[in-house]
């Protein structure tokens, strides 16, 4: 049966398994992991995150000898149709579990309503809004990823650090509606507050092209500006070349995500800072909360990815471990797996 027609029946079974965050109970026969079909959908390969995500699904399925097939938006960030069809795609070969890192918040949710409901669904980085999901049976077993309005205040809390109190600072967001540039933003927003003054707030769509036009004009309109804080890390380098351009190395640039080109320019000084993310540990968990689920262990609701800022204080070492990485995490499915 299909997660649509189990919506015709009675809700009460899913969401209980839903609110309990389980891998489809504890009557699941034990699954040997080693020989388990597994499918993954994730954004544009067009940005570099995506592409750590990707190595680190790709690389833990590889180390618990799981068959995984990983298919991305074909044309980039904003095909939400296009990745919808390639999880409709995937989901011919009947896959045991799927990690899913929707666009946006509903794109995917007609697909995995067709994939059957016994099924594990594991939901990576960006959120797949319940709702809408519970509203044509589809029960997310899992979510991994970012607390992005934690993530946010963070990055207030460095850019605090850098700018004099009630300094102007002007704030680089990603799409129009994307759930995870909104609260970014939303803690930025939080943790500004009595500490420094947020001037504008601009969409770039996560390009970093846009995002240096979108530079140039605040630092014409706001001459007085002490800090850009840019929701993504290809944005942020894209502020940092128009800084550069303006011959104001005064001017504080942080960014998110932590990707080896933002550590690169941190290491050199075109970048202050960012708020270092770990798509290569949310691939690995994805992977390792499915084959969990699969042989019916138990899966948390919800695990939140580790962040942290990357300065020059830590550049180096931040480098050193890429893309793991610089504090010690720990494993929530180390012990479920062996």
């Amino acid at each position: 049966m299909t997660r649509g027609a189990a919506w015709l029946a009675p809700l009460a079974g899913l969401l209980a398994g839903f609110a309990l965050g389980c891998g489809g109970g504890d009557d699941r026969p034990d699954v040997d992991v080693s020989d388990v079909r597994l499918a993954a959908v994730i954004k544009g390969l067009d940005n570099p995150f995506f592409v750590i995500l990707r190595d680190g699904l790709v690389a833990t399925a590889d180390e618990h000898g799981a068959d995984l097939r990983v298919a991305a938006a074909p044309a980039g960030l904003q095909d939400t149709t296009g990745q919808a069809s390639e999880l409709e795609s995937l989901a011919a070969a009947r896959p045991a579990c799927y990690v899913v890192n929707p666009i946006n918040q509903t794109n995917l949710v007609r697909a995995l309503a067709r994939i059957p409901d016994d099924a594990p669904i594991v939901n990576v980085d960006s959120l797949i809004a319940r709702e809408p999901a519970e509203a044509v049976g589809v029960d997310i077993t899992t979510y991994i990823g970012t607390d992005n309005v934690a993530a946010g205040r963070l990055g207030a809390e460095a850019m605090a650090s850098l700018v004099e109190p009630g300094a102007a600072v002007a704030v680089i967001g990603g799409i129009p509606g994307d759930a995870g540039s909104g609260f970014r933003t939303e803690g930025f927003l939080q943790g500004a507050r009595g500490r420094f003054e947020v001037v504008d707030t601009i969409a770039a769509d996560f390009e970093r092209a846009k995002a240096r036009l979108a530079a140039q004009a605040v630092l014409r309109d706001e001459p007085s500006i002490a800090g850009f804080f840019a929701v993504n890390d290809l944005m942020a380098l894209g502020v940092a070349d128009a800084v550069r351009a303006a011959g104001r190395d005064d001017v504080a640039v942080i960014g998110m995500d932590g990707i080896r080109q933002a550590l690169v320019a941190i290491r050199r000084g075109a970048l202050t800072a960012t708020v270092a993310q770990y798509p290569y540990t949310m691939g690995q968990l994805g992977v390792e909360a499915c084959l969990v689920a699969v042989r019916g262990g138990s899966v948390p609701a919800n695990v939140k990815a580790p962040v942290q800022i990357v300065d020059g204080a830590n550049v180096e070492r931040a480098l050193e471990n890429f893309p793991r990485p610089v504090e010690r995490f720990d494993d929530p499915f180390a012990g479920e797996l062996g």
